[in-house]
C-alpha cells in the first residue's frame, strides 16, 4: 500500500528547507566573521622575518681581479 505526498506536505517541506538554508548562510557568514575578527588580532607568527643586514665597517677589503 503505496502512500502519496500531498501538497501539504510539499509546502511544509519548501519552508523548513528554505529555513535550512537562510540558517546555514547566516551561520556561515557569522562564523567567517568571527575567524577574520580572530586573524586579525592575533600576531602573524609564521611568516619570516627579514634577514639581518650585515653590519657596516669603515674598512672594506678589496678584491683584484
Amino acid at each position: 500500500m503505496g502512500t502519496s505526498l500531498t501538497p501539504e506536505f510539499w509546502e511544509r517541506f519548501a519552508v523548513l528547507l528554505v529555513l535550512a538554508v537562510g540558517l546555514i548562510g547566516v551561520l556561515t557568514a557569522a562564523f567567517d566573521g568571527l575567524a577574520v575578527r580572530l586573524l586579525r588580532r592575533r600576531p602573524l607568527k609564521g611568516l619570516p622575518k627579514a634577514p639581518h643586514r650585515p653590519v657596516r665597517r669603515d674598512h672594506r677589503t678589496s678584491v683584484h681581479c
